[in-house]
């Protein structure tokens, strides 16, 4: 089967502990840089925050499990990506085009952008280092396969691979196939199920 690459705390008693030098290095930066009105840590600690609890995995996770469940819904998320995934809150920076494309028996999607590292932080957050890597970029648009097989992904001979190279302009997100067996679980059991990996195409559920 020929592989197609798609056009585009609280406090405590304790005394704390002294910190690591880099840690007093960029405390002491963070000081000047605040003193000279140049930096603004409520502006910092409010996107820190952002990623942590409105970012990440877990929206995309969602996303899935929805898809899973509501026939309708998931005709909406393959029909307009951006639209569907904003009806459950998701959306924003890095997010504002979105195009998922769905894995069958026949069909598995990876998603990679060769130029830099596009990524649809809205439901995925940070992406991971090896997404960013030179050798990722260039080998899953040259050899897909094999470097699928190298991170522990096999892909059967009959099943097409179909890469899809991300830009500014948009964005994708790879819908999973459901796991077998997981008929009687709920929309947050299987989001559960859901990985990071599986919505970038490295993984199978």
């Amino acid at each position: 089967m020929t592989d197609h690459v798609q056009p585009d705390h609280h406090p405590d008693h304790h005394h704390a502990q002294p910190l690591a030098p880099v840690e007093a290095r960029v405390a002491a930066i963070e000081s000047v840089l605040v003193e000279q009105g140049t930096f603004d840590s409520e502006v910092l600690d409010a996107i820190v925050a952002n990623f942590e609890h409105n970012l990440g995995p877990l929206n995309g996770a969602k996303v899935v499990a929805r898809a899973w469940i509501d026939p309708e819904y998931k005709a909406r998320l393959l029909a307009d990506g951006t639209a569907a995934i904003a009806e459950l809150g998701f959306g924003g920076a890095e997010g504002e085009h979105m195009v998922v494309v769905e894995n069958t028996p026949k069909v598995h999607n990876l998603v990679v952008c060769t130029l830099c590292s596009c990524y649809p932080w809205p439901v995925l957050g940070l992406p991971p280092a090896w997404y960013k890597a030179p050798a990722y970029r260039s080998r899953a648009v040259r050899e897909p396969r094999a470097l699928l097989t190298e991170m522990g992904t096999v892909i059967p001979g009959d099943v097409e691979i179909r890469v899809w190279d991300s830009s500014a302009e948009i964005r994708y997100l790879v819908l999973p196939e459901r796991p077998a067996g997981s008929d009687a679980a709920s929309e947050d059991e299987l989001a559960t199920l859901v990985t990071r990996d599986s919505m970038i195409g490295v993984a199978r559920l």
